[in-house]
Parts: structure tokens; C-alpha cells; sequence
């Protein structure tokens, strides 16, 4: 059972940091018209995995072999299809695939290590083809390129599973029609795209600082797998825009505070209670370089305001001493870029800590007929602070009770529990 155990968590791991790029190099290998096909083999060499490692233990270095045995299903595809019009082998490298004499050598072309990085971030671009709605792009990226359930993008969107479905079957028809290359694309493009690519990064840390998976708060892959994603847009001279930096500085201090927000015993500490001791200076310290590196340009976008508010709680060395004011500042701003109800939602928490109960309730009225928000479990949790704060016990319970309902994860329903026993007791 313990070796089962361990052949899982590797290949779970590997699946969330490996199989995007190998669909990104199969899909530059077979087209976008084949992404399927490219997902296919991913899956065809996980399970292969699976059955292998089981009997034969876990090879010196996994990654190889899953990278290995991708790479000798698309040589057999490659030559199962060279005669047809499944592949379209017109492009002068693609054309040595269909020799005998150079298909093995051009195939491990396409697997170096500079390679794939570039494909990846090629693939991450293509999906943001201004044709593709901004949903369906981010959906795409999240579920085909960084191995997100069905189930956990759908939570990142607060919608069905069935409608992600269905714009994950509308992007492919799209791909497949349009046959869109996978490249970084030209100067004139690139901050537009770069911005739904920055969306998806965001998504994709937000799920593993809080994640939708049952058993854990808190997913450190997904963290680092987003962490490392936008450092690769860092790391090329035509992506290093400030919006990426002030992205970088943001989850650098989200980062620096994840070991301080559950017990030993996974139980959630919100930030009034977390031992600021435990907060990591490294991360803060890389924040604060990441945010200055992103003083340049003219726009101020929603990471600049997001980090700088996160700053603001990185620097305060007690919660009393939080800057509320300039916090709530930075919020009005973030309003006036987009009427996002859920930044909102998160300035009603600033105007609890500001000025009060009744000025929060007064606030979170105007969202109050909002469908979307009524789905999330924040704003039932937030009424249920507020309700509590002014002594309506019985209408606080009823939110926090609709609050458990709403959220899968453990801790999070435990704390909302924790939170009613309190009142009853």
C-alpha cells in the first residue's frame, strides 16, 4: 500500500507539473487540429506509468521516463499516419518526421529542454487568440496545459462543470478549424495576450492557496507550478512587463504567509491570529524587488493595487497595526479599473475592520442581488461576521450554515462549524 501510495503522489505530481508541456510539444508536433490526439498520448503514458511502476517499482528518474515514453507514442502515430491527412506534414521540419532515416532525430529535436519551455509558453499564447472568448482561453490554459480537473476550474469561474465543459469542446473546435500555430507572439500583441495569460496564472495560485480539493487547504505544487510559470515569462525579453512583475511581487507575498495559516492539525488561523514570526522575509523581501521592477510603464493594473495591498500585510507587525486606510484606498481603485463584485466583497471585509459592522452591512448591500456572489461561500461567511459583530446570533449561524454548505474544503468547513459552536456554547 505504501508503495502504491508513493507511485501515486509522484505521478499526481508529475501530471500537474509535466503533462502541459508534453501536450504543448505533441500539439507543435501534431498541430492544433490534433489536440486530442496530443492529450491522448499524455494520458496513454500516465496510465502506461501507472501499470509499469506498480510492478517494477518507480525508475531513477520518472520524469524521463514518462517524458520517454510520450515521445515513442508519437513516433508511432507519426508513422501510423505519414501517408495520411490526419497530420499535416507540409512544414519543412515537420516533413523529416515522415523519413525513416530522420524521424528518430528530429522527434528528440522537439523533446530538448529549451524546446519545451518554448513551446509551453507558445501554447499558452495560442490559446489566448483574440477569436477565443477571455473564458474560454483561461479555461483552456487551466484545464489542458496545467492539469486542472474539470471540477477545479469550474470552481476558480464560480460555474458548472458542464459549462466548462462545453467552452473546453468550443476552444478545440476552434484550434481544429483554425490550425493557430503555438509562438510568442509579435510586439504589437503581446501585452493584450499576456494579460490572459497572467489570468491564468492568477486562477491557477489561487487554487493552490486555497484550494477546492477536500483533504488540504493549502496545494504547494499548484503554488509553485504558478510561481514558476510566470518566472518563465520573466526570464524572455519580450514578456517582462510590468503587470508580470507586480503579478510576481503579489504571489511572493501571498507565498511568504502560507506557513502560518493552519495549526499542525490542519486547522485554519485567519491573519488576526497568524504568527507573523513564521512569515517567510525571503519571499516578502522578493516581493518588494518584483514590485519595484514594476514601477515602470505608464498603467496601473489590478496586481499593482492587489500587491501593494498585500504588501501593506506583509509590513505590519502586528495586525493592529494594518493600515486599513490606505488598504481601503487601494480597493476603491481596484473598483474603479473593474466592478468586480467580489473585490467588493473583499472591501466590505476592509470597511468591518475600518468602521464597523453596520457600515459593512450598509456596503455589502449594494451586491446584495448579485446570483454569482450568493454561490460563494465568502459572502455568506462575511454576512455571518457581520450579523455576529452586531449580535444577530441566529441570522450569523444561518449565513455560516450556508457558507459550510458552499465550500468542499475540510478546514474551511470545520473553521465555519468551529465558528457556530462558539455562538451556540
Amino acid at each position: 500500500m505504501k508503495k502504491k501510495n508513493s507511485i501515486d503522489h509522484t505521478l499526481n505530481h508529475l501530471f500537474r507539473q509535466e503533462s502541459g508541456k508534453m501536450v504543448s510539444v505533441l500539439i507543435k508536433i501534431f498541430g492544433t487540429e490534433n489536440i486530442e490526439m496530443a492529450e491522448d498520448v499524455v494520458q496513454d503514458a500516465l496510465v502506461k506509468a501507472l501499470e509499469t511502476w506498480k510492478y517494477r517499482g518507480m525508475p531513477d528518474n520518472p520524469r524521463a521516463w514518462l517524458y520517454r515514453t510520450a515521445k515513442n507514442k508519437a513516433i508511432d502515430i507519426i508513422r501510423r499516419n505519414k501517408h495520411s491527412r490526419v497530420i499535416d506534414f507540409s512544414d519543412p521540419q515537420k516533413q523529416l518526421l515522415t523519413s525513416g532515416y530522420t524521424l528518430t532525430t528530429t522527434m528528440n529535436n522537439y523533446w530538448q529542454e529549451e524546446h519545451i519551455k518554448d513551446d509551453f509558453l507558445g501554447m499558452m499564447y495560442a490559446c489566448c487568440h483574440p477569436d477565443i472568448s477571455q473564458e474560454n482561453q483561461i479555461t483552456f490554459i487551466l484545464k489542458s496545459l496545467c492539469g486542472f480537473s474539470t471540477k477545479e476550474v469550474a470552481k476558480s469561474f464560480l460555474t458548472s462543470e458542464d459549462t466548462i465543459s462545453k467552452r473546453l469542446y468550443r476552444t478545440k473546435e476552434f484550434f481544429r478549424k483554425h490550425k493557430i500555430k503555438p509562438k510568442i507572439p509579435a510586439s504589437e500583441q503581446i501585452s493584450l495576450r499576456t494579460h490572459t495569460v497572467l489570468s491564468a496564472i492568477y486562477l491557477m495560485f489561487n487554487e493552490g492557496y486555497n484550494s477546492t480539493h477536500n483533504d488540504q487547504l493549502i496545494r504547494k505544487d499548484l503554488i509553485s507550478q504558478a510561481m514558476s510559470l510566470c518566472k518563465s515569462l520573466l526570464s524572455v525579453k519580450r514578456t517582462q512587463l510590468p503587470e508580470v512583475y507586480a503579478l510576481m511581487a503579489l504571489m511572493c507575498f501571498h507565498t511568504a504567509r502560507i506557513n502560518s495559516r493552519l495549526t499542525e492539525k490542519g486547522e485554519l488561523i485567519l491573519i488576526t491570529k497568524q504568527d507573523r514570526s513564521k512569515w517567510d522575509k525571503e519571499f516578502i523581501n522578493s516581493g518588494q524587488k518584483y514590485l519595484n521592477k514594476a514601477a515602470f510603464g505608464e498603467g496601473l493594473t489590478t496586481y499593482h493595487l492587489e500587491a501593494a495591498i498585500a504588501y501593506e500585510h506583509c509590513n505590519a507587525k502586528e495586525y493592529k497595526d494594518t493600515d486599513w486606510n490606505k488598504i481601503l484606498e487601494y480597493y476603491k481603485l481596484l473598483l474603479k479599473i473593474g466592478n468586480d463584485p467580489i473585490v467588493f466583497l473583499n472591501q466590505c471585509l476592509v470597511i468591518l475592520e475600518l468602521k464597523g459592522p453596520k457600515e459593512a452591512l450598509i456596503a455589502l448591500k449594494n451586491v446584495e442581488n448579485n446570483t454569482m456572489l450568493k454561490k460563494y461561500y465568502v459572502y455568506h461567511a462575511t454576512l455571518g461576521e457581520i450579523q455576529q459583530r452586531l449580535g444577530h446570533n441566529t441570522k450569523a449561524i444561518e449565513h455560516y450554515q450556508k457558507s459550510v454548505q458552499l465550500t468542499q474544503s475540510k478546514p474551511e468547513k470545520q473553521f465555519l462549524k468551529d465558528k457556530i459552536a462558539h455562538i451556540l456554547n
